[in-house]
């Protein structure tokens, strides 16, 4: 998978480079500033590519004595650095849009900028949505952010080339500039966005998408046994996901039956969740007879009160470091505990 996501970013790299000569090409061909501005972002494309070829290539390291949970993280400050950089094009192509207007230059042979441009869009937006397929099929960070970086710079393209025909059609060369300038806007918000997500990563910021969907999983496919669960947090190494939790089962359980259930709980996150997964299981023993008015197994010769609550872990409620028990607020028989555990 390591590989398959270089190679990916080798591609990438050779076609940033293949269509930033061609736009500086068509550049040289008809003084537009548009296609300047297009050009100078391409220039980022090159260096976020070779960042992201760098970062994928640390990824891959295994684990080692100074690195413990590997080297995923470099995706994340490849992607942030990847963020500003767009921002920083947009920024660049803004600065020579309003010098265009400024100073408006004649523009010659529309027809072939044209057509260099969108050929160049129509390869960047295959790419980008081929890179931004594989990296969340192999969930790889660093690749997600080279697609979308590829499909920001096909919009732009797309609008420089609109820009370009309203020139032709009116004779109007400051158009270009302006159109350059709306898209420049567009360029800097998805840099923002890029580098939001990756800062959130490197600071552990929880993954409520993640979490909403690991918890259905475990809700529709709980065992009776599973008692409880809270103190469940995840943390993205690259493509490694960290799962710690805290997991309840009845007291009188020995330790090979303890470990048959996380066992069972391991496979379950793992046949839903394909990538690489560490899981850290804490074991707590229940405490009757307060657990016994949630607990879910009928079969306990231990049981010292009737279950008078079915437990539904939410986002809310599993992420907390409590147990959970009884709610008195629930009218007596089997209702639906939404509500935080007791302290």
């Amino acid at each position: 998978m390591s590989n398959h996501n270089i190679r990916v970013q080798q591609l990438i790299l050779i076609l940033g480079i293949l269509l930033f000569a061609g736009k500086v090409l068509a550049y040289w061909l008809t003084h537009s500033v548009a296609i300047l501005t297009d050009a100078l972002e391409s220039t980022v494309n090159v260096v976020t590519g070779l960042t992201g070829l760098y970062s994928l290539y640390v990824s891959a390291r295994p684990r080692d004595h100074n690195h413990p949970y590997g080297h995923g993280k470099i995706e994340l400050i490849s992607a942030s650095f990847e963020g500003a950089l767009i921002s920083l094009a947009g920024v660049m192509i803004i600065y020579e849009a309003v010098r265009g207007l400024s100073t408006p230059r004649e523009i010659h042979q529309l027809d072939l900028g044209i057509g260099i441009l969108a050929l160049s869009a129509l390869l960047n937006y295959l790419a980008g949505q081929w890179s931004i397929r594989t990296g969340k099929k192999n969930h790889s960070l660093a690749l997600i952010a080279s697609g979308k970086h590829l499909q920001s710079d096909t919009y732009t393209t797309a609008g420089i080339i609109i820009g370009l025909f309203a020139v032709k059609w009116t004779g109007i060369s400051q158009l270009d500039s302006v159109i350059a300038i709306a898209l420049a806007l567009y360029i800097i918000y998805e840099g923002i966005l890029i580098l939001r997500q990756s800062i959130g990563g490197i600071m552990d910021e929880a993954d409520t998408v993640l979490l909403k969907d690991l918890v259905g999983v475990l809700n529709q496919n709980r065992r009776s046994n599973w008692i409880d669960l809270h103190n469940l947090r995840v943390i993205k190494y690259g493509q490694i996901l960290h799962l710690d939790c805290h997991l309840t089962l009845p007291w009188y359980f020995n330790v090979r039956e303890a470990h048959r259930e996380i066992d069972q709980l391991d496979q379950l996150v793992r046949s839903n969740f394909p990538q690489s997964l560490e899981m850290f299981v804490h074991t707590d023993d229940c405490r009757p007879p307060l657990a016994c008015a949630i607990c879910p197994k009928q079969d306990c010769e231990q049981r010292q009160q009737d279950q008078r609550q079915r437990l539904k872990w939410t986002l809310e409620n599993i992420t907390l470091n409590q147990r959970h028990q009884y709610d008195p607020a629930f009218p007596p028989g089997l209702g639906e505990n939404t509500a935080p555990p007791a302290p």
